[in-house]
């Protein structure tokens, strides 16, 4: 089955990820998290301070994200 390319942004303890991640049509990302391993792959990912106003760590085309890390995961930027 094809997956397709989601926009999410991830909150965790000290930064704000912006990036996709692979979903199947027409899942949720909260079953994709349900079914999530130990790390999360992000695609096109973009790493920011998480404070307002925070600076950009650092860009890469991809990162893998701790899930227990994960605080805040939401689709779109």
């Amino acid at each position: 089955m094809e997956e397709m390319k989601t926009k999410v942004t991830i909150l965790t303890p000290t930064y704000r990820i912006k990036g996709h991640i692979d979903l199947l049509p027409g899942a949720r990302i909260t079953d994709y998290m349900a079914e999530a391993r130990d790390f999360i792959a992000v695609t096109n990912a973009e790493v920011w301070e998480l404070q307002v106003g925070g600076r950009q760590v650092l860009s890469a085309p991809f990162i893998s994200v701790s899930r227990e890390h994960i605080e805040i995961i939401l689709p779109g930027h």
